[in-house]
């Protein structure tokens, strides 16, 4: 889900041109930032790989490193865990946490499920941070669980952003709050409301679901009734004038010690946009091992300069031996991936990259399509989904490295957004990711050089068009 106002419809190419038209005339008052660059040589990278932490704090050298030649010698040839995890810390400044259980959810159904199973036996508190929160079947399912727990003395509290949920009404959120819930909008649309410095850009897209602070759902699923494939989907569909092809989208489940890293993203933000006290709850409960994932929190921001997601995914793909497997909705690279990608085919690496058939954002779709010519000279595969609107936002490398989150690959994700990533280690864990990535495959159309460059004028233009916006995409 992507923009603003009708925000899943499928709108006309030239439409969608000339409201991001408006908003880049805008954004270029605020002025243009750039893509953060990483120098690897100044980073304080020392010869220890990486450190770990487990549910009882900080583990020794001897038992981090024991652990990731177990991590390694289960998994491919790959020099990841040596070159780039120690970078990634440096980076990201979050550790790698020991003891994890990880649930993977491929659809929205299954994670609501899930999400309202949590809720449900949730004992002392919620933290939830979307994008988008809808006024629909789903929204109000979500909005009435929440009141019910907040009646039963679990405190709640909302962030959701006031772009992705500008269609909400206000009522929706009032209802919230008048029933004790703490509700703050992440960055509102009009200035005059915001409580921090106003930047016309900034928007929150994390999807966090904190419960009790021992588990946390994350990824690419917003809460809305497009992620149902039943009666709910397609009234959503039917309301907005548009088909009813179902959304593919990828959730997580983390629970154990992790979860204090994604509950200090949550409160960090909560603090920054300045919202009301938050009671006294358990929010750092003693932690226990829940299973044997080693699992990193990664929070980028706009705030942040240091473009955390950005550079770790940059490092990682730099890093990759054997292979790259990119799931993504939004695909607008800058150069520095695309060269990055490039460099891995020449290593030998097998780099493939599946990106959306169809699309609720024209714009953004034809902008990343005109990179097509250059990747697939360069030797990587792309593949288009079909049969359902990719939401996606994941990467495997070299099969023990996987990321699922919010961050898309394009210039808002890694410049103008609050995203918020789980990296996980393992082969254990790639192998769901690869299921995955295979099943997708399976229902993915190749496109090869020859067959893009014997593409019609028309998309050409609409594609050159698009590139001329990518920045504020």
């Amino acid at each position: 889900m992507r923009v603003v106002g009708s925000t899943h419809s499928m709108r006309s190419f030239w439409s969608i041109l000339l409201t991001a038209t408006s908003a880049a005339i805008i954004a270029n008052l605020s002025g243009c930032a750039a893509l953060p660059q990483v120098n690897a040589d100044r980073l304080p990278v020392t010869a220890q790989p990486s450190k770990m932490e487990g549910a009882r704090g900080p583990l020794s050298a001897r038992q981090s490193k024991a652990i990731l030649v177990n991590l390694s010698s289960r998994g491919e040839d790959t020099g990841i865990f040596d070159r780039h995890l120690a970078l990634e810390e440096a980076i990201v400044g979050s550790p790698l946490v020991v003891g994890n259980r990880t649930t993977l959810f491929p659809d929205g159904e299954s994670t609501y499920a899930a999400m309202f199973k949590a809720i449900a036996a949730a004992k002392d508190h919620i933290n939830v941070e979307t994008y988008i929160i809808e006024d629909d079947e789903i929204g109000k399912k979500f909005s009435d669980a929440l009141i019910e727990k907040q009646k039963q003395g679990v405190e709640v509290a909302l962030i959701y952003d006031g772009v992705g949920s500008l269609q909400t009404p206000k009522a929706f959120f009032q209802r919230l709050a008048d029933n004790g819930i703490k509700v703050l909008e992440f960055n509102p649309v009009n200035p005059l409301q915001a409580k921090k410095d106003w930047q016309v850009n900034q928007r929150d897209h994390r999807k966090l679901l904190i419960v009790d602070g021992q588990s946390v759902f994350l990824g690419g699923i917003n809460i809305s009734s497009v992620y149902s494939s039943g009666s709910a989907g397609k009234r959503a569909a039917a309301a907005r004038n548009e088909d009813k092809t179902p959304w593919r989208d990828t959730h997580l489940l983390v629970e154990g010690p992790v979860v204090a890293e994604f509950q200090k993203l949550f409160i960090t933000t909560w603090h920054k946009q300045k919202g009301d006290a938050l009671p006294e709850k358990k929010y750092f409960p003693p932690q226990t091992q829940k299973g044997k994932e080693v699992v990193r929190a990664i929070g980028s921001s706009s705030d942040d300069a240091s473009g955390k997601m950005y550079n770790t995914l940059l490092s990682a793909i730099g890093s990759a031996e054997t292979s790259i497997y990119l799931t993504n909705a939004y695909f607008a690279p800058d150069e520095k991936i695309m060269n990055a990608l490039g460099d891995a085919v020449s290593r030998g690496v097998d780099v493939k990259i599946i990106l959306p058939g169809k699309t609720d954002s024209g714009l953004i779709f034809h902008a990343g399509r005109s990179f097509y010519n250059e990747l697939l000279a360069s030797g990587v595969e792309i593949y288009e989904r079909g049969e359902a609107l990719l939401h996606a936002k994941t990467a495997l490398i070299d099969g023990v490295w996987s990321t699922v989150g919010s961050t898309n690959l394009d210039w808002r994700s890694f410049l103008h957004n609050d995203e918020v990533n789980a990296v996980v280690l393992g082969s254990a864990f790639g192998a769901q990711m690869n299921a995955l990535f295979e099943k997708d495959l399976a229902a993915s159309k190749q496109i090869t050089l020859e067959s893009w460059q014997d593409r019609p004028i028309a998309l050409r233009v609409k594609e050159q068009a698009a590139r001329i916006w990518v920045y504020w995409l």
